[in-house]
């Protein structure tokens, strides 16, 4: 199983955006916590602080960190950006995740 975490094109793109009008120096953090409806909940947040232990993603002009304690947890994972019928998000296509809630925030492994 592969512990890379990887981001689409279209993730990317939207990441890219998001980031440039939050000015310089500015990531988008992944991580996991406890809570949701299925047991843990995916947690997006805009960050300047990068800690030695971060995973850092690279991509085009998005720079995507996650943090030690949820690594484990998006291993394998991939995240993709959609815009459908419900909204515009972002997605985590996560293999370890066993069940997960209707709105795709929330999994269990």
């Amino acid at each position: 199983m592969t512990t890379d975490v990887t981001i689409s094109d279209r993730a990317a793109r939207r990441i890219g955006e998001i980031l440039k009008g939050e000015g310089t120096g500015a990531m988008l953090r992944i991580s996991v916590e406890g809570g949701g409806c299925s047991g843990f909940q995916y947690k997006f947040d805009i960050d300047r602080d990068r800690t030695d232990d971060d995973l850092v993603i690279e991509q085009a002009n998005a720079v995507v960190l996650v943090d030690s304690a949820s690594q484990p947890f998006l291993a394998g994972s991939q995240v993709d950006f959609v815009d459908d019928l419900i909204g515009a998000s972002f997605r985590v296509n996560n293999p370890n995740a066993t069940a997960s809630c209707g709105c795709g925030t929330s999994f269990s492994i």
